[in-house]
């Protein structure tokens, strides 16, 4: 009899998600379940009670998002967006607090308004100012409302699977002898596979404190910052061109400051955070 306490992933085809996969070799006391929007629809309140009563997993890691930030501000794609960021932590929350299950659910900085000066304290006052940041905010309140469970806000994730800006950059400085960044946008860009690692730690230390916390690589950068150093490290000819959020207009706002601070999660379980530069290499040797 298999007596490995099982971890449900949602979203297990997203960055995260992919890279929980990718370690999970690692972790031979848990049986890990994989699911994406074809095996479990997280916007199914009753899809996800069956699933729960079927597999009776012990955690629930919630990769699963709506994440194309300027696509939410359609107003066609409201009802998706906010099933998928509001409703379904709220369901998996029930979910977890009816076959005793312990949440982690992933949230963003865009749940503040970007107007910052020193990283942001779990506390600190929310404003988001955009369709995905008021979506997420919401999720993580509906998380809150029905367990104890752990909300990670993360910020500018990137990984070697699905899109992001490390590998956009990579394929524009293949094909193009300029490009614009915008440079007047700070915060911290997260390793995915560093964030996974993050998540099972805090699993494995059986140290289980309900509420936020905040994760991502140390450091504070510019995306024009961030631009020069993808192109040193992958010695890319390309001239980038820092421009300011002004001449890059978007559907979505983004937040201006998105520096996380991240003592809590650091004193509360001993998590390692690697620093930015040292993360994205690790990521771009593994793209070469």
């Amino acid at each position: 009899m298999d007596e490995r306490k099982k971890i449900l992933v949602t979203g297990a085809r997203g960055q995260l998600g992919s890279e929980i996969k990718t370690i999970a070799d690692k972790y031979p006391a848990f049986e890990f379940l994989f699911t994406d929007r074809e095996t479990l629809s997280v916007t199914d309140e009753a899809a996800i009670l069956s699933y729960f009563q079927q597999h009776q997993p012990q955690y629930c890691i919630n990769c699963a998002a709506y994440t194309a930030v300027d696509k939410a501000e359609d107003p066609a794609e409201r009802s998706l967006v906010e099933a998928l960021n509001s409703e379904a932590p709220g369901y998996l929350a029930k979910a977890c607090t009816a076959y005793g299950a312990k949440l982690i659910h992933i949230s963003t900085d865009y749940v503040f308004d970007g107007n910052g000066t020193v990283p942001y304290k779990e506390e600190d006052p929310t404003g988001p100012v955009s369709v995905y940041g008021i979506t997420k905010l919401e999720g993580e309140k509906k998380a809150l409302q029905y367990t104890n469970a752990i909300i990670i806000r993360t910020a500018w994730v990137y990984s070697t699977y699905g899109k992001n800006f490390v590998k956009t950059m990579i394929r524009l400085m293949q094909e193009r002898p300029h490009i614009n960044v915008v440079c007047d946008q700070y915060g911290t860009p997260t390793y995915a596979a560093d964030l996974a690692e993050a998540i099972m730690q805090i699993i494995v230390s059986k140290k289980w404190r309900s509420g936020i916390y905040h994760y991502s690589n140390e450091g504070k950068i510019s995306w024009y910052d961030f631009a020069v150093a993808i192109k040193d490290l992958i010695h890319a000819d390309t001239e980038i061109k820092a421009i300011p959020t002004v001449a890059y207009p978007t559907p979505a706002k983004r937040p201006a400051w998105s520096v996380l601070d991240k003592t809590k999660i650091k004193e509360t379980y001993n998590v390692p955070i690697p620093n930015w530069s040292n993360s994205l290499q690790a990521c771009i040797q593994k793209l070469q």
